[in-house]
């Protein structure tokens, strides 16, 4: 137990800081104020743990241990600052947002698990702290969610944290687990983008 919350730990700061990378670059591409960028991140890279712990009666993830918000931050402050004095392609953003999806997807799952939460409800929690701080992020900015149109966004999600499921009950490796389905969600993600593969979208006949 105490290898699960170390691995959870890095897992989750790692994601925190990613994600709030990409709430800045969206935020950055409205224009918003340094404040406008911080609120962004902060909800990009918070909003989705909280849900999950909410819905889990834990106690919320960055309250618990300020860490998480510091992280998000800082992260914000960075990247706000190096955009004004480097160029920093568009691009960026998508492998920002694809790195934070993966990571947190692996938190999540991984919270539902050492929670003895059935494999299926397990796997959806990763869709919703990995999904939900993109949500919130693109309707602050205006947008209709990445999550409900884009490539394979959830699809990949929810695919990568039921394989992250199976690799823990055949290896029983938590960072070697963490890494491969992270690695695959990632990798799935980006070349879904690349090839613009996306599930069929509702019409009317």
């Amino acid at each position: 137990m105490e290898q699960l919350l170390v691995n959870l730990y890095w897992i989750t700061l790692l994601a925190v800081i990613v994600s709030s990378a990409s709430g800045v670059l969206k935020a950055g591409f409205k224009k918003f104020d340094l404040f406008g960028v911080i609120i962004i991140a902060i909800t990009t890279g918070l909003g989705g743990g909280s849900l999950r712990d909410l819905l889990l009666s834990r106690e919320v993830f960055w309250v618990a241990d300020q860490v998480f918000f510091i992280a998000s931050l800082l992260s914000a402050i960075f990247i706000f600052t190096t955009a004004r004095i480097f160029v920093i392609p568009q691009k960026l953003f998508l492998i920002m947002d694809a790195a934070g999806l993966a990571t947190f997807g692996i938190a999540g799952t991984l919270v539902a698990v050492m929670m003895n939460i059935p494999p299926l409800l397990a796997s959806f929690m990763g869709v919703l702290t990995g999904a939900m701080g993109g949500i919130l992020r693109d309707v602050l900015c205006g947008e209709a969610p990445v999550v409900f149109n884009s490539q394979l966004y959830a699809t990949v999600l929810w695919l990568g944290s039921l394989l992250f499921i199976v690799l823990l009950n055949l290896s029983q490796d938590i960072t070697l687990s963490a890494i491969v389905a992270g690695f695959c969600m990632f990798t799935v993600r980006l070349l879904a983008i690349y090839f613009n593969i996306n599930l069929p979208k509702f019409r009317f006949k």
